[in-house]
């Protein structure tokens, strides 16, 4: 098995003005696209891995050949990410119900959560995500470094739980508009965040 390109159920300049259609274009189709054709090259003869999901696949990265394991953890590890990160982007859509309740407890309330989150992804230094995880019914705020994934564990990742909204803090993601305006960029993710998806994702985990 092989991993694709997933679609993208809206078209890339959906999400204008915040997130603009060439830089949208590019990081699907190049950047993502590149992440699956390293993997996959790095699978080919790897037979006992090669027809894991790429959830399982992070989720064994120790378990893999040694000169195996970094190529796999920063493109496999991309893939995820990605795969993720498409589905949390929506224009128009409410924070509400038990996520809404969730991150009021989690973090007094959804003005502070914002600003943590927002600190979190300032303060990141290089390339790497922010997260909002679930684990044991608790939310917290991580970043990971890379192409890291919480669900590859604390002993690769730095941290561990499931990711229920994540945004990518790579130059790539925002260079194009927003030059090296970072907080400018984090800031509008508010505006396109899929809270329809987040919830699904924090009620099924």
């Amino acid at each position: 098995m092989s991993f694709t390109l997933p679609s993208l159920t809206y078209p890339y300049h959906a999400l204008e003005p915040f997130f603009d259609e060439q830089t949208m274009k590019i990081h699907h189709t190049k950047h993502h696209q590149a992440y699956i054709d390293n993997a996959n090259a790095a699978l080919a003869d790897l037979p006992e891995f090669s027809n894991l999901s790429i959830i399982e696949l992070i989720q064994k990265l120790n378990n893999l050949p040694n000169q195996k394991k970094t190529i796999l953890r920063n493109n496999a590890g991309g893939h995820i990410n990605h795969s993720l990160f498409w589905k949390f982007l929506k224009k128009n859509t409410t924070l509400q119900g038990s996520l809404k309740d969730a991150i009021e407890y989690n973090f007094s309330s959804i003005s502070f959560f914002k600003d943590r989150f927002e600190k979190t992804a300032i303060s990141h230094f290089g390339s790497g995500w922010v997260w909002l995880i679930k684990q044991y019914n608790t939310l917290s705020i991580v970043s990971t470094a890379n192409q890291d994934n919480p669900l590859m564990g604390t002993d690769i990742s730095g941290t561990n739980g499931y990711p229920i909204l994540g945004l990518d803090i790579w130059e790539h993601a925002y260079y194009l508009k927003y030059q090296n305006r970072r907080l400018d960029y984090i800031k509008s993710f508010w505006n396109v965040v899929n809270w329809d998806e987040v919830s699904a994702q924090f009620n099924q985990v």
